[in-house]
């Protein structure tokens, strides 16, 4: 049977195949069905970032003419200070301390300037000052709380951590015993915490306190300026001499002591308490 040249049988020895996948000269020049991602994400980005900018520079110009609105408007003038929190001191005191003038702008309050001034006041504990848009302040101060006299050339009060309050001229009742043997520079140091000495008379007063017995109400006074510890004074003059520390067990046995006495009937001027064991009377003298 004559072969057909038009048909191929599979042991024919095959002519030379194109590759159907590549592409010739025409097609690879073509962009069929294609877009230029990187260059349309390209100018979309810069297109946003230009946006951005001119927005962002557009709000900041905005906020520019509002503050200048804000800072010109009489609407921001102060037009009421409130003060809070006095009791010893007065309004008129708090103020001129804060000095905040009325019809001074808001935002011009100097807050910090005003807190520090009222703070170095001594009656002041801790202040605090806030602005209330758009025309009121807010001034409340915590005043420190007087706990006893102390003795420096004058009488002076110190609040419950020994920090000087201020001086007293009238005569007053007190619940504690008055702190002696202090200079000027002790209470001058206690403008801003206590002096060694105002803090050791402050320490014994509450280690008479826990003591929870009537021995408070009869010491009068405590001295603290001897280097062997503080000394106490009874209403009755007895002069107490405590030592430098273990208080509570001494004032323990200050208490005994005192009782034996009012028993017995013995009349002392001085008792020592600064040995371990042993307690040391010293007799009245007889005029």
């Amino acid at each position: 049977m004559p072969r057909s040249a038009s048909v191929l049988s599979p042991r024919t020895r095959a002519g030379r195949w194109s590759d159907l996948a590549q592409r010739d000269g025409l097609v690879a020049g073509q962009r069929v069905g294609r877009r230029p991602v990187d260059r349309v994400r390209q100018r979309l980005f810069v297109t946003r970032l230009a946006s951005g900018l001119v927005i962002a520079a557009g709000l900041g110009l905005l906020a520019l003419g509002g503050g200048r609105l804000v800072l010109a408007s009489p609407r921001f003038a102060v037009a009421t200070i409130d003060v809070r929190g006095t009791e010893r001191l007065s309004r008129e005191q708090v103020l001129a301390a804060a000095a905040i003038a009325p019809g001074t702008h808001i935002l011009k309050v100097d807050v910090e300037g005003a807190i520090a001034a009222l703070e170095a006041l001594p009656e002041v504990r801790r202040a605090e000052v806030v602005r209330s848009l758009p025309n009121r302040v807010q001034v409340t101060v915590e005043e420190r709380r007087p706990f006893t006299l102390v003795h420096a050339g004058r009488l002076h009060w110190v609040d419950e951590m020994g920090v000087a309050m201020g001086a007293e001229t009238r005569a007053v009742a007190l619940d504690y015993p008055v702190i002696s043997g202090l200079t000027p520079e002790d209470l001058a140091t206690g403008q801003h915490g206590p002096s060694e000495r105002v803090a050791r008379g402050v320490a014994l007063i509450r280690t008479l306190l826990r003591a929870s017995s009537p021995l408070l109400s009869q010491i009068s006074e405590i001295d603290v300026s001897r280097a062997e510890g503080p000394v106490l004074y009874t209403v009755d003059g007895i002069e107490v001499r405590l030592g430098a520390e273990d208080w509570e067990a001494r004032v323990s046995r200050l208490v005994g002591v005192l009782a034996q006495l009012t028993v017995s009937g013995r009349s002392v001027s001085a008792i020592d308490l600064r040995f371990r064991d042993q307690v040391v009377l010293t007799p009245a003298s007889r005029s």
